[in-house]
């Protein structure tokens, strides 16, 4: 009998102990189990085309963005513009062109990130300045600059839609359109009064796009 009661009480022990180790490993898996959390901070440069009242425009852009899950960018945009107007001024008897910089806060959402070709949404919010200046870069004669006369402060919204694509954990093509809104700007000449318009560019980013990586995931059997 006491064999019997002896088996007994070792089995029960054996089935406490395996299912206290079993409940350990499964909360070990489930720990390392959870969802990788990555980061990511780049530099980027781009270049556009585009229109203003009809006549041709040229853009060029930086940004410095921190990624949040290949899912979300903020972070700082800039923008230099020059479109070829040739508006006559009266008073100065000179062809014109329009020139500015604006800047301000960058959002991007990212779709379908995990593939390799992603679909974006980017928004610039932000202000800065736009102004007439002779075109005729060549004349020798031509010795005058921008006076805070000549240039008029704007506020811009610039929406658009992109595809990125990933060449590496470092490197990232783009290429999109946006439409640029700005507020109304007051300068002589007046057919400019607002500089909308469509843009098409292309650009690259360079940087780190997967930080931060859950290296134990990989590992778990």
């Amino acid at each position: 009998m006491k064999p019997l009661k002896i088996s007994l009480l070792l089995l029960i022990a054996g089935a406490t102990f395996s299912s206290f180790g079993q409940d350990t490993t499964d909360d070990y898996l489930e720990f390392n189990d959870r969802n990788n959390v990555v980061h990511g901070v780049y530099l980027g440069l781009d270049l556009g085309v585009g229109e203003i009242d009809g006549e041709p425009s040229y853009t060029g852009g930086i940004k410095v963005a921190y990624v949040a899950n290949q899912q979300f960018e903020v972070g700082f945009a800039g923008t230099f513009l020059y479109s070829q107007q040739d508006l006559f001024n009266n008073t100065l008897s000179r062809n014109e062109d329009l020139i500015g910089a604006y800047g301000g806060l960058h959002l991007e959402p990212i779709f379908f990130s995990k593939k390799r070709v992603n679909l974006s949404f980017p928004l610039l919010l932000g202000a800065g300045a736009v102004g007439y200046i002779e075109n005729n870069f060549h004349d020798e004669e031509y010795e005058e600059e921008l006076t805070e006369d000549d240039v008029d402060v704007v506020f811009v919204a610039e929406p658009g839609i992109s595809a990125l694509f990933n060449v590496s954990r470092y490197l990232q093509l783009e290429a999109g359109i946006k439409y640029r809104f700005s507020s109304r700007i007051e300068l002589p000449p007046t057919r400019t009064t607002r500089i909308n318009g469509f843009s098409a560019g292309i650009g690259v980013k360079v940087g780190v796009f997967n930080m931060g990586r859950n290296r134990y995931k990989k590992n778990v059997q």
